[in-house]
């Protein structure tokens, strides 16, 4: 089971100091401006009364009244605890990702086992989101959601690993950046999706219906592929420098040559996520 890692990445070295398990804020905001840019104007009003129902939630300390808000919720909540000090959104925690195992067949058979993985819950908040009979309170909450985890879904160390707790177990430097407790996932959760997202043109625009055709094509499982995919031929294989399903060193390192080659796949990764988002949004709520 992957360790509970979440940070506020307002400063790399500050936030590595905590464990997390998405990415951070800025990756999480992105997406989700990307998605709030693209949908009709029809799921946008349907978006914000949804938004506006939020604090039916009873979360005050994570408020999700506007898009970036509800993006980083799902994270937000994890250590609010119930009365009797047990985990109020404990339930929650394995939706967040899915370990399927990059050196074998794909399949989410075992990794979305009663569908406690991020693809079958997206799904699960499309229904929800889509169901007349389904509260208000419900559907806020479904919302926050399903704008979250596909957040995660697109960050490749959510959808595929090697035993290695999506890449937390392989301690890593980020060029010459070398902190205690640095990992192959907080690399791609935060300090390379921050690079990625501000290395060229704003990623948060109106796409045109070409793009959006191209990029948001094919479904959840579809994108589940692609994204574990995407940890097999980069995240391993730029990683371990060849064979991405060969013994990890104890330690890997991410020189500059590596960062700039891969820049560009994590930066797609959170375009994908964006449009694909709204690509859902539309049609459970427009």
């Amino acid at each position: 089971m992957k360790t509970l890692r979440f940070c506020l990445a307002a400063i790399p070295a500050l936030a590595l100091t905590a464990p997390a398990h998405a990415y951070w804020e800025y990756g999480h905001q992105t997406v989700a401006q990307i998605a709030y840019a693209n949908v009709t104007p029809k799921t946008r009003a349907a978006i914000r009364r949804l938004l506006a129902q939020t604090p039916q939630l009873d979360t005050p300390t994570c408020p999700a009244t506007t898009i970036e808000g509800a993006s980083t919720w799902a994270d937000c909540v994890k250590p609010l605890k119930n009365a009797d000090g047990k985990p109020r959104f404990g339930y929650a925690y394995n939706w967040h990702f899915q370990d399927v195992n990059i050196c074998a067949p794909f399949s989410l058979e075992e990794a979305c086992k009663d569908g406690n993985c991020v693809s079958a819950q997206i799904k699960r908040d499309v229904a929800v989101l889509r169901d007349h009979h389904a509260s208000g309170k419900d559907k806020a909450q479904a919302l926050v959601f399903l704008i979250h985890f596909v957040g995660d879904l697109h960050q490749p160390l959510h959808a595929g690993e090697k035993g290695d707790k999506g890449g937390n177990d392989v301690a890593a430097a980020y060029g010459e950046y070398s902190p205690r407790r640095f990992n192959l996932h907080s690399i791609w959760d935060g300090t390379l999706a921050e690079r990625a997202i501000t290395s060229g043109p704003s990623l948060v625009r109106r796409y045109s219906p070409a793009e959006k055709a191209r990029i948001a094509r094919g479904d959840v499982d579809d994108w589940s592929r692609e994204s574990w995919q995407v940890a097999h031929d980069v995240v391993y294989a730029s990683a371990l420098k060849g064979d991405p399903c060969g013994p990890s060193p104890a330690k890997v390192t991410l020189d500059e040559a590596t960062i700039e080659k891969i820049v560009p796949v994590a930066r797609l990764e959170v375009e994908r996520g964006g449009l694909r988002l709204a690509k859902l949004l539309d049609r459970a709520l427009g």
